[in-house]
């Protein structure tokens, strides 16, 4: 049989009615091969074009959908949302705009994968994508090592195919978790008696003492105690919803055994507290906010509003600690009440509770230019005024100079606004003066004005004392785990869970502002209280606790 590909036009010469008619036949057969192949090749590239415009529709829509998402995050819209509205929405936003990104990714990712197929010689001229920015997982955290090697390590080379060296190593790391476990401690103490004496009628029993516990006789460590604690007072949980945390590892804890182990925790506590409270108040500088809470009153079937204040360090203290009370109401017998015995400068906002300390000698008070610039910035959002835009921008220039001398010692501080805010401020008075007389009274500038100018003395007050500062800021930040629990919990169930709730929280948030683990922290000291001297009992405050070795 003739082959048709290497068929010449001499060969065709002589050749039979049979072999012409072979011949034909062959190179019919080719063309019509040819002619599928073809018909394929359209069909595929004409499948590849209408996948190709597919893919493009939708990056195109999902990079319209992260730009709208970026576009919201940084937009003016979000300014009006309050601090609980604002931090839900970025979590909501942080989700979606993750998952686009992988929709973004896997799309981008195939079609640079389909482009590489139809044309290899062009996959090194590529840009390398650019890998995103991370912080390293922190030296601490026990790493598992997986190692991975070629399964034939000769040279792939079919001419060489000799033994390869290994000239070095790629390393990455992925963050991985294990849920909570729980386990059991077995306290074996073994029983000792004299069989000499025994039999004598005189032997006695002999064993290890039964270490001090924080529920005598209970079922709960120092450490499932701490961690109940944490999980109510920091991470917010309500007994019921840890009661379903903890029945996922098949441990049944009814919510009012939780709150029973909570409640011995913090009785507990309560010296420790004391010792912390005595601290808090040695300070010279304090600042001082309330937030109410709702609190049950099972008598009237419906819940009541409570305040929980508190008292922090000055900002600037080098020792930070944080105290919370717990109270049936917001009046000035409160305050009066917890600071009786204490002098000093008190930073607050300008409610009327705290005008009963200011009458005392020795307590001066600090205001907060937050507040005073909080007004003029509501305005200012509106377009009411230009007044208050100006009102903004010079006291920008104060927290400016204030940004500068963050870092400093008190006395150096000081100087350092002597020299740059008392100027500013000299001005910014003489400005709210002079504006004052062109408002008219009534309007929102006028008694945003009026707000500054009655309080200019405590306002003021930081360019007198390096360790004062110029707002109440720090005091307010320290209140947010208490909104945070506000929702999660809903209420106090008492005026005594209230004040327990203070007691711990203190010392969590406290321990926090000096790097602590809450957790770690709690179960060392409700280990050591039970055994632990009176006397040296501020060796565990959260300023001055070292964990034991």
């Amino acid at each position: 049989m003739l082959d048709v590909n290497a068929l010449q036009a001499t060969d065709l010469q002589g050749l039979s009615q049979g072999a012409v008619t072979e011949i034909a036949t062959a190179l019919l057969a080719r063309v019509a091969a040819q002619q599928a192949a073809i018909l394929a090749k359209d069909e595929h590239i004409a499948r590849r074009e209408r996948e190709l415009k597919f893919k493009d529709a939708k990056i195109e829509r999902i990079t319209f959908e992260l730009a709208r998402l970026r576009g919201w995050k940084y937009g003016a819209k979000t300014e009006a949302m309050t601090a609980e509205q604002r931090k839900l929405f970025e979590d909501a936003l942080a989700e979606d705009e993750a998952d686009l990104q992988a929709q973004l990714d896997a799309l981008q990712g195939d079609a640079q994968a389909d482009d590489q197929a139809d044309s290899p010689a062009d996959t090194a001229q590529g840009r390398p994508k650019r890998q995103p920015r991370r912080q390293a997982l922190p030296e601490h955290l026990r790493r598992v090592e997986h190692h991975h090697e070629p399964e034939n390590t000769d040279c792939p080379t079919p001419e060489c195919g000799q033994p390869m060296a290994r000239i070095g190593e790629d390393v990455s790391e992925r963050l991985d978790v294990v849920p909570a476990e729980f386990f059991v401690h077995r306290h074996i103490r073994g029983k000792w008696v004299c069989k000499c004496c025994n039999q004598q009628g005189e032997g006695r029993l002999v064993q290890a003492p039964v270490a001090p516990q924080i529920i005598d006789k209970g079922l709960p460590t120092a450490g499932l105690v701490a961690h109940t604690l944490v999980a109510h007072f920091v991470d917010h949980l309500p007994y019921y919803r840890l009661e379903q945390v903890n029945a996922r590892s098949g441990v049944h804890t009814p919510r009012s055994t939780l709150a029973s182990w909570a409640g011995a925790g913090g009785a507990s506590l309560k010296p420790l507290f004391e010792a912390h409270r005595a601290f808090v108040l040695g300070a010279k500088v304090l600042h001082a906010d309330e937030t109410p809470v709702r609190m049950l009153d099972p008598g009237a079937g419906k819940t009541a509003k409570a305040y929980v204040w508190a008292y922090a360090r000055g900002e600037h203290d080098g020792t930070p600690g944080v105290i919370y009370d717990f109270c049936t109401g917001r009046g000035s017998k409160y305050p009066a009440a917890f600071l009786s015995a204490w002098e000093g400068t008190l930073s607050c906002d300008d409610y009327g509770g705290y005008d009963v300390i200011f009458k005392r000698q020795g307590c001066i008070e600090a205001g907060c230019l937050a507040h005073a610039r909080r007004k003029f910035a509501d305005l200012a959002k509106a377009n009411a005024s230009p007044v208050a835009t100006q009102a903004l921008l010079r006291i920008a220039r104060v927290y400016q100079v204030e940004s500068q001398a963050r870092a400093m010692a008190a006395g150096d501080r000081l100087a350092h606004r002597q020299r740059h805010a008392r100027p500013l401020w000299a001005e910014l008075h003489a400005w709210m003066t002079l504006e004052r007389k062109r408002v008219p009274d009534g309007g929102g500038i006028a008694a945003a004005l009026d707000y500054s100018l009655k309080r200019w003395s405590a306002l003021g007050r930081f360019l007198d004392d390096g360790a004062v500062s110029v707002d109440n800021n720090h005091i307010e930040n320290l209140m947010r785990p208490w909104a945070m629990g506000r929702k999660a919990w809903l209420f106090a169930g008492s005026e005594l869970a209230g004040q327990r709730a203070a007691m711990v929280m203190s010392l969590v948030q406290s321990a926090r502002l000096h790097g602590h683990d809450p957790w770690v922290y709690l179960k060392d000291v409700l280990e050591r209280l039970l055994a632990h001297p009176n006397n040296r009992i501020d060796e565990l405050l959260p300023h001055r606790w070292k964990p034991v070795a």
